[in-house]
């Protein structure tokens, strides 16, 4: 911005900013909507799982990823999973190791590789918190949408998903 522009202009300037990139304002509501609503129901999810069962979303989400695929996954394998950065992801499953809900090892086929594994106090904490954390996805967001909603939404939603890793 210049700096002679005044402080009234800035919204005005960014509306034109917004317009030029993106003609008619197409889907900016759908787009502005969608980062709302993922921001407060993760937050909220997030409040509602440590406050009812002491464990943040994320650590839920290792162990559940964990779970899905059989117990175990190779590092990368459990990042391109995850709702986390590669080094928080090793952060994560570090602070899950020392409360000894999962356990980390080299893979057999090569030894260089990590794989990180469920516990048997990993397995009883996802006992614990799968319904609990559950509840709350169907409080706030499956009961809020009827099924059409719900279909429609997920297909919408599986055409922009894009298949990368996070760094």
């Amino acid at each position: 911005m210049h700096e002679n522009s005044p402080p009234g202009d800035v919204a005005a300037f960014f509306g034109r900013l917004v317009e030029d990139s993106l003609p008619g304002r197409r889907g900016e509501p759908a787009w502005r909507a969608l980062l709302q609503a993922h921001a407060t129901l993760m937050r909220q999810l997030d409040t509602d799982l440590r406050a009812d069962t002491g464990l943040r979303l994320t650590d839920f989400d290792v162990l559940a990823q964990l779970a899905e695929t059989g117990g175990q996954l190779r590092m990368t394998d459990l990042a391109a999973r995850t709702l986390l950065s590669r080094s928080g992801l090793t952060r994560r499953v570090a602070r899950l190791v020392d409360e000894g809900l999962v356990r980390r090892g080299n893979t057999a086929e090569d030894g260089r590789g990590v794989v990180v594994a469920l516990t048997d106090a990993g397995i009883a904490r996802l006992t614990e918190t799968v319904p609990v954390h559950l509840r709350d996805v169907s409080k706030l967001f499956v009961e809020r949408l009827d099924d059409q909603e719900l279909a429609v939404l997920e297909t919408a939603l599986r055409k922009v998903i894009v298949h990368c890793t996070f760094g």
